[in-house]
């Protein structure tokens, strides 16, 4: 049963992560659950989670970073780990050594790779020659850390994901790849705008119409923005002008006429509309009035990076049981988990966050303390058998 499992139970270790096509809802919801919960322990609590302690990480950057670099370094050192920043001016990578033997030197030298590469098949032939796992930093295909970190943005946010709106307003590029392949799996609608000429890869459009019908989402392609906006929880934006497309700037900005993301833009959207960037930002994109205002939830996006990335670096080095000797409980042990939900509940903690083990029906996602009273009273003798294995009282868990 659901309940049966331990949330360490997900067993990522030795995968690669390239991209989210790669992983199904329940890992994904996992990773989530797990960013928010690292966050709320390290964050919050002040806990020591030396998780990743002796371990070490090869970051190769072809490409310059502030929030990338920041957060795997910042994020891998919080837990434990030894991170090693290398740029092309560092390494002999694409110059005197091919990616096949960097890979397989690296590989021996560290325990994991992240890479944030120009061309989507070096990091390809990186996953596939290493013996380590490759984490993707960026490449010109798609970005599935930032929408790890998007995603728990919202979560944090707005308190659930599923039957959400989430409107892209710019260029096809690889920040709505990693959207396409990702929204559908948890329940978020996707309205996508772009000019003429700079739509979505076809293979991706593809794979995204396959994802809405399999998960009952709804999926919009249009080269109106105001059209998508329309109703929307989230509009979200990027640069016009991505990394090695410097030369098509002028063309970019005439092709990008009416794009911009405004007040107007808002009044079309739903009452409770947020925005996303994952920056930097330019004003063509979004204006200032947008990007400063109470609407906008660009900066805790940025500082989600941290904690979006801390979680891919266990799973994909450490095991279950690996990650529970310091981090997760164990499988016998999962009845506290519970209990500390009652505890928060009864405590009147403001917003609890309630993993899978608990709640097999909704899988994890927050509930406010009257919506998690209704969801105890309803299932309490039910979760409790599945997850100790016999019938607990509410007495004897309080």
């Amino acid at each position: 049963s659901v309940g049966g499992v331990a949330l360490g139970a997900v067993n990522l270790k030795g995968r690669n992560f390239i991209t989210l096509k790669d992983f199904d809802s329940e890992e994904i919801k996992h990773l989530l659950w797990t960013s928010a919960d690292l966050k709320h322990r390290i964050k919050k609590e002040g806990q020591n989670l030396p998780l990743l302690h002796g371990k070490s990480i090869a970051m190769i950057f072809e490409m310059r970073s502030t929030r990338t670099r920041m957060s795997t370094e910042t994020g891998f050192a919080l837990l434990g780990g030894h991170p090693c920043f290398l740029t092309s001016q560092d390494i002999h990578l694409g110059t005197n050594e091919n990616t096949t033997d960097t890979a397989r030197v690296l590989s021996g030298l560290t325990d994991l790779i992240l890479a944030r590469v120009s061309r989507h098949s070096t990091i390809e032939e990186l996953s596939k020659e290493a013996s380590v796992p490759v984490i993707n930093g960026m490449s010109n295909f798609n970005h599935p850390i930032q929408i790890l970190a998007d995603f728990l943005t919202l979560q944090e946010h707005y308190g659930y994901l599923n039957g959400l709106t989430l409107t892209w307003i710019g260029d096809g590029n690889n920040i709505l790849h990693s959207f396409m392949l990702t929204a559908a799996k948890l329940g978020v609608h996707l309205n996508i705008a772009t000019p003429k000429g700079y739509e979505p890869a076809a293979g991706v459009i593809r794979e995204a119409e396959k994802l809405s019908k399999e998960h009952g989402t709804k999926l919009l392609l249009t080269n109106d923005p105001l059209e998508a906006a329309r109703g929307s929880n989230v509009l979200v934006t990027d640069t016009w002008i991505s990394m090695g497309k410097e030369e098509e700037r002028n063309q970019r900005l005439k092709d990008f006429h009416g794009y911009q993301i405004t007040m107007q833009t808002g009044r079309l959207a739903a009452p409770d509309w947020t925005f996303l960037h994952c920056l930097p930002r330019k004003p063509q994109e979004v204006d200032d009035q947008v990007f400063y205002s109470p609407h906008s939830l660009v900066f805790p996006e940025a500082e989600n990076r941290k904690w979006s990335i801390m979680v891919g670096l266990p799973f994909v080095c450490l095991s279950p049981d690996e990650r529970s000797v310091t981090y997760l409980p164990k499988p016998e042990c999962s009845a506290h988990i519970l209990s500390r939900v009652l505890k928060q509940m009864f405590t009147g903690s403001p917003r609890l966050l309630v993993p899978p083990e608990v709640s097999p029906r909704f899988g994890p996602c927050w509930f406010t303390p009257c919506d998690t009273e209704d969801l105890l009273k309803q299932n309490l003798s039910v979760m409790a058998k599945e997850l100790t294995g016999h019938e607990k009282s509410l007495d004897s868990m309080r």
